[in-house]
């Protein structure tokens, strides 16, 4: 299932390019990371993600949007496990480990790399 994921993904990040391309100066490459992950969450919430992934697989999880959706997938079903308190914690815990990861690989990259400027 390599092709349709190469596909979902491809057309995401030709979104963004898209996006930051036709809109530039207004529009920076921070204000498109937030979007895509506020837009994956929104649409995970609403349940329209998940057909995406389905198709898509990897391609549609690893992009920013994909941690969107995750965000919000996990505090969905911490809601309905814990209440409330649910919302806060759920989407934490369950993008920890790629959290985790963006910590220590970006730490180590810092610590093996330095910056020309």
């Amino acid at each position: 299932m390599i092709i349709p994921a190469f596909i979902v993904g491809g057309l995401i990040c030709v979104m963004g390019q898209l996006l930051m391309d036709l809109t530039a100066p207004n529009i920076t490459p921070a204000h498109v990371l937030v979007s895509f992950v506020t837009g994956g969450a929104i649409l995970g919430a609403l349940g329209w993600y998940e057909p995406l992934i389905k198709i898509g697989g990897a391609g549609a999880t690893i992009p920013l949007s994909g941690f969107g959706y995750s965000l919000s997938k996990g505090a969905m079903e911490a809601v309905g496990e814990r209440g409330l308190l649910g919302a806060l914690s759920g989407g934490v815990e369950a993008t920890a480990v790629g959290i985790a990861a963006a910590v220590f690989f970006g730490y180590l990259m810092s610590m093996l790399f330095n910056p020309k400027g």
